[in-house]
């Protein structure tokens, strides 16, 4: 299978099943010289993992990470860093009466098209669980990036219709929808509940702010810093959507509006707005870097819905096992890390944009 690698100079390798042996990721390209131990990952990973509250999948998870190579006394190595997660409550059995249905708004039907053969326990490669290769390689992509002052502000600012009026960190960090704002998370919560008693599901949208950045990361016309984060977004299996900035708003304004203005201080320039989301031209403007992306409902309900099997034959479908009514809230750090990884490889790139950087690093070394 291609296209299981992402980055070009900070690269992560994600491999696994959701309902194999293990999952993991292998990184290459992190210096040496980082402190990195099994509990920085593992913070990262608590995140994400199942069980934590009725709104998400009672798959009972550890979640435990084991760093297998790239680093010798609690320090990176420069050589490829092998991490990896045990499975170790797989049902396979609950996916035996489905095994030759394609389930509605999975993967099952382009799987069988694509390849022939696809692992029907969980959805196998296109599962949720894939991402835990994402947050193992997002959380040491965020060490580095912290090392140089650049800090991530990531949060769910909808589900279903239910929206955010404000950005309240303390009480993200006290309600299991990582929702900024306590009345807004308990309306939510009371509409999750009416989708569960329905057996549906829900989708929302989150919103990750970059703090940090150095002005002129990315590059101006293939290689965009937003462009780069829209493919790394839209890469994670249930994002739907991407905007940065005003985003689609924009569309209904006007230049005079949009347009953010320039001042100074006589030493600093900065913008009196930040419409564009941070980024100009495909490179980071000296602002916060705002952007959304849209989640789309959880596809395993308890509906029953119509469908084919493998011979083409119309059947219904009632999906059972156990599965989250809404991705959201674990999704929140699926998107964060894939942000840091994205920023890191394009900040390592941005070493090459001026010769004299180049020249004051090794003139430097020399030195030294």
């Amino acid at each position: 299978m291609a296209g299981s690698t992402f980055g070009n100079q900070f690269r992560v390798t994600t491999w696994g099943e959701s309902h194999g042996k293990a999952l993991g990721a292998v990184i290459d390209g992190c210096p040496a010289g980082l402190e990195l131990s099994e509990e920085d990952i593992q913070l990262f990973l608590n995140r994400r993992k199942p069980g934590q509250s009725k709104f998400t999948t009672g798959r009972s998870e550890a979640d435990e990470v084991e760093i297998l190579s790239g680093v010798f006394q609690g320090i990176t190595t420069g050589t490829p860093i092998s991490l990896m997660v045990r499975n170790a409550d797989q049902h396979s059995k609950d996916y035996s009466d489905i095994a030759n249905v394609y389930r509605p708004g999975h993967a099952d039907y382009t799987f069988m098209e694509k390849y022939g053969i696809r692992d029907y326990r969980g959805g196998g490669r296109s599962s949720g669980r894939e991402t835990i290769g994402r947050v193992m390689g997002g959380a040491v992509a965020s060490k580095i990036l912290n090392t140089l002052g650049i800090t991530f502000l990531t949060y769910t600012k909808s589900i279903g219709d239910v929206s955010i009026s404000e950005v309240d960190v303390e009480a993200m960090e006290d309600n299991a929808l990582y929702m900024p704002d306590a009345k807004a998370a308990e309306q939510a919560a009371s509409y999750l509940d009416e989708c569960i008693k329905r057996g549906d599901s829900a989708g929302g949208v989150i919103e990750c702010v970059v703090h940090g950045l150095p002005t002129g990361l990315g590059e101006p016309v293939f290689d965009k810093l937003d462009a780069n984060l829209a493919k790394a977004m839209l890469s994670i299996g249930a994002v739907k959507g991407f905007e940065i900035g005003d985003g689609f708003a924009a569309s209904h304004s006007c230049g005079s509006t949009n347009n953010d203005g320039f001042t100074t201080d006589g030493e600093t320039i900065s913008k009196t707005s930040n419409h564009s989301g941070g980024v100009l031209g495909g490179m980071s403007d000296g602002d916060d870097v705002v952007f959304r992306v849209a989640i789309k409902p959880t596809p395993s309900i308890s509906m029953p819905q119509a469908t084919v099997n493998e011979e083409g034959e119309a059947v219904d479908i009632t999906i059972h096992g156990r599965h989250d009514p809404v991705i959201v809230p674990r999704a929140v750090v699926v998107v964060e890390c894939m942000a840091a990884m994205t920023i890191l490889d394009l900040l390592f790139a941005n070493q090459s944009a001026r010769l004299e950087s180049l020249q004051d690093f090794y003139n430097k070394q020399d030195q030294e």
